[in-house]
């Protein structure tokens, strides 16, 4: 598999010549960068990763200003950029992403080659395209991740700054917009804790039988539960102890209507 994928990058700048035409008018069409949009079409082809890029975005099907783009802002052009998190070479691709691309795609087992990685950023990109269907959260997600920007879309969490930042770089030159960062979901107020009974008035029972306070005391409403106490299952009747069964019960309470208990 290395060695069929190592022979089909070597043969790019034998197909480059012919893919020359359509590389000039998606660079046009789709500029990575302002310099880019004014230079020339021949510039972009004279560049040394030109015939991988013109390859990887036939084979995925994305304009080459995508791939040129992407491949700026991850790495300003260094095949061997490594970020922080771990993401390798031109376009960035984090050991785990790189792992199922080539699994998916059989990109050989080198993320550090030119062709492997630009075709593996190409990929992604074009999964993150197909997923989201809109350039601008695609980009987002390259950048982010998936599960953040699903996290964001479903929940309201907000992206990182970064990743914000990153976006609005390439928006104009891509010709999509920016990411506004979505409001802050409001945290969830605490639950009022349960009044203490030290805190109740004097309980009577009232002559329906039922139990009531007195004139002073004050319904505290109901308490709101958390979510993990409110989803709680409740016990069935059988398992709960007969309500004439609590201890001392009329020993307790007087009376309201000035009868004796039966």
């Amino acid at each position: 598999m290395r060695i069929r994928f190592a022979s089909r990058c070597r043969s790019c700048a034998v197909r480059l010549a012919g893919a020359s035409a359509l590389t000039g008018i998606l660079v046009s069409l789709f500029p990575a960068t302002p310099a880019l949009a004014t230079a020339p079409a021949a510039v972009a082809r004279a560049h040394p990763y030109a015939a991988h890029v013109v390859e990887a975005a036939q084979r995925f099907g994305i304009p080459e200003a995508w791939i040129w783009a992407v491949m700026r802002a991850e790495s300003n052009g260094d095949p061997a950029a490594i970020s922080r998190a771990g993401a390798m070479g031109l376009m960035q691709i984090m050991p785990g992403t790189w792992a199922g691309l080539t699994a998916r795609y059989g990109l050989g087992d080198n993320p550090w080659d030119v062709c492997a990685n630009i075709h593996a950023g190409a990929a992604y990109l074009r999964e993150m395209v197909d997923r989201y269907r809109d350039l601008s959260t695609a980009l987002a997600a390259y950048n982010a991740g998936p599960g953040r920007v699903d996290d964001w879309r479903q929940r309201g969490r907000p992206l990182p700054a970064e990743t914000i930042a990153y976006v609005a770089k390439l928006a104009p030159a891509l010709g999509t917009s920016g990411i506004a960062s979505p409001a802050v979901v409001p945290a969830v107020p605490r639950a009022p804790a349960a009044p203490s009974w030290r805190d109740a008035g004097l309980f009577v029972l009232r002559g329906d039988g039922a139990l009531g306070g007195s004139e002073t005391a004050t319904d505290p409403g109901p308490v709101a539960q958390p979510d993990d106490i409110a989803s709680a299952p409740v016990p069935s009747p059988s398992g709960l102890p007969p309500r004439h069964s609590s201890p001392g019960l009329h020993g307790l309470f007087v009376p309201l209507s000035g009868r004796s208990e039966q």
